[in-house]
């Protein structure tokens, strides 16, 4: 387990912002900055002593392209990944439908 938290340590610098958007790349004069939308998880357990018992742990993250900020001429604005966006999204429309119809259904009685 101690090496687990060792690796923990080691990559808590990277995440954060710095995870979330990407380095600046110059295009023809055109600035682009890559944006993510970055989750990670970590968990462990144990059971009992260290000599007889089982122990572990574990973790992973995931990183969806949602667009990129671009700026040119001396103006900024976002450009969206629209294929990330609707993979996303359509999901959670979905889900909040059944939500909101399960809560209608409720009201009713």
């Amino acid at each position: 387990m101690t090496n687990l938290a060792l690796k923990l340590a080691e990559n808590a610098g990277s995440i954060g912002v710095r995870s979330a958007y990407g380095d600046p790349v110059q295009i023809e004069g055109v600035t682009i900055v890559p944006v993510a939308l970055v989750q990670y998880g970590f968990g462990g357990g144990g059971e009992g002593d260290e000599a007889d018992g089982a122990a572990g742990g574990g973790g992973g993250g995931m990183a969806i392209p949602i667009g990129a900020y671009v700026k040119s001429g001396g103006a900024a604005r976002f450009e969206p990944n629209l294929i990330s966006l609707l993979a996303v999204g359509i999901p959670f429309v979905w889900v909040a439908g059944k939500a909101i119809a399960r809560i209608i259904r409720a009201l009713k009685k």
